[in-house]
């Protein structure tokens, strides 16, 4: 019995071993030169007299309708100073952060063959959160004042589900998530099995862009609520079932399990105990599920329809 132990924990060693296989890939041989190009610095340092040379050099930066005295206007506001001060503060030293991108861009190249390191550019967007992180093919624009640290009191205004994740930390895991639109393959169809594995597909590329980061952070979830979905898996599962929500094409169901918001909206009691985007964390669980029992890659992955990968997926939550 004792030998007969060993093997069997030997073959699901070797079983969990080729799974994490996929996971884990070695990029070192990867050469990836990442430019970051401090933008920031050079704005809230011009002048009247250096503006022009500026504009000069980021066109894309400056509509040609404003005139410059917008311009001067912004690097003269107070409001934006403070902005600019801080983002020096929390990055006066931008190496870790280029390490990470660089480590992110090689694992985005081993999947995208064709993927180019863009320049990265550094600003201040006067808080604008909807905009932290935009992707242009050749250039990133990362907007440093969104990432000023969690509990800062510049966020105070925000609410705090959003907040928490103005933080440094969470700078690859933005960019991962503009880059994977590029990749991602649209699905118009609007029944909510669509909706949520889609997403999931666009979770399983910053899965695979960055291994080494928790389901925590690339969700924006805090540990409590990873801990929270993990163990209501099967509930939250069965709550879809008995209601008839897989193939309902009701538009409700975006705003309650896939926008942002601080919980879910499933209207009992559970609510305030779930975090937001619940659906979207499910639909990340059925896609690792597919990719776990099928032999595909992630390009086939994207070209697969969600009918097809839900129905293959064999799916079960983990109770």
């Amino acid at each position: 019995m004792n030998k007969l132990s060993v093997i069997v924990i030997i073959l699901f060693t070797l079983v969990a071993c080729s799974k994490e296989s996929k996971k884990k890939i070695d990029v070192s041989n990867i050469t990836m030169d990442v430019s970051i190009d401090r933008f920031e610095q050079k704005f809230y340092n011009a002048n009247e007299n250096t503006l022009s040379n500026l504009k000069s050099e980021y066109p894309y930066l400056f509509p040609i309708q404003n005139p410059d005295s917008i311009w001067l206007n912004k690097i003269n506001n107070k409001d934006e100073i403070e902005l600019f001060k801080k983002s020096q503060d929390v990055f006066e030293d931008f190496e870790n952060e280029k390490l990470q991108i660089g480590e992110l861009f090689k694992h985005i190249k081993y999947y995208h063959p064709a993927f180019k390191s863009p320049k990265v550019i550094t600003l201040i967007t006067d808080l604008d959160y909807n905009n932290k992180v935009v992707y242009a093919d050749s250039l990133l624009f990362v907007a440093l004042d969104m990432y000023l640290g969690k509990g800062n009191e510049i966020y105070k205004d925000f609410p705090e589900y959003l907040a928490r994740n103005y933080d440094k930390s969470q700078l690859p895991v933005d960019i991962a998530n503009a880059v994977s639109e590029k990749y991602y393959i649209p699905n118009r169809k609007r029944q909510f099995i669509n909706i949520i594995v889609n997403e999931g597909k666009k979770r399983y590329l910053v899965d695979r862009y960055l291994p080494t980061f928790s389901d925590a952070q690339k969700m924006g979830y805090t540990i409590d609520e990873i801990e929270w979905v993990e163990a209501n898996e099967v509930q939250v599962w069965k709550y879809f079932i008995e209601k008839k929500y897989l193939y309902s094409t009701d538009a409700k169901l975006y705003e309650r399990f896939i926008a942002n918001a601080p919980f879910s909206k499933f209207y009992i009691d559970i609510d305030k105990e779930s975090p937001g985007r619940i659906g979207v964390w499910l639909g990340w669980q059925i896609v690792r599920s597919y990719m776990n029992n099928n032999n595909v890659t992630l390009q086939q992955l994207l070209r697969t329809n969600a009918e097809e990968i839900f129905k293959n997926a064999k799916y079960k939550p983990k109770k």
